[in-house]
């Protein structure tokens, strides 16, 4: 069940959809799969949950400010300088816990994403370089949160 991205047709913005692959004890969210969207929630409400939307967002952010194109390492340390990156104007319009089906009739909690490009034109699609910019971001945060 791979992540997706879904563009606004009429807006500058697109959803993620990220659902967790595997287990992911740090959160003590380890039984992901469940025959019904209602067991879904309750794994949605969990401190764990809650753990992960919140590191999701700080990484998310940093991501935002540097995207991953322009991360510099330093040895196995990444060192981003929030002060001096360059700014960058997508923003954050939604991070919450998604329900994700799957094609066998099951269910997994998720990321659930909206990132808003306010530089481009109202009631515009994403330009080409924001939503490619998107793909990296979101890629970049499925692997430093281990998700997949």
């Amino acid at each position: 069940m791979p992540m997706r991205i879904i563009p606004d047709e009429n807006q500058p913005s697109a959803a993620i959809e990220i659902p967790l692959e595997k287990p992911l004890p740090d959160y003590d969210l380890l039984q992901l799969e469940q025959p019904t969207p209602r067991d879904i929630d309750v794994i949605l409400v969990t401190q764990g949950f809650r753990d992960l939307v919140d590191d999701a967002r700080g990484i998310l952010t940093e991501l935002i400010a540097a995207p991953p194109a322009e991360h510099h390492s330093s040895g196995d340390v990444l060192e981003i300088d929030l002060a001096t990156a360059s700014a960058h104007p997508l923003e954050i319009t939604q991070l919450t816990g998604a329900i994700c089906p799957d094609d066998e009739e099951t269910y997994r909690p998720g990321l659930w994403i909206v990132l808003r490009d306010p530089a481009a034109p109202p009631k515009a699609p994403l330009p080409k370089s924001s939503l490619q910019r998107i793909s990296a971001i979101a890629a970049e945060l499925v692997k430093r949160l281990q998700l997949a």
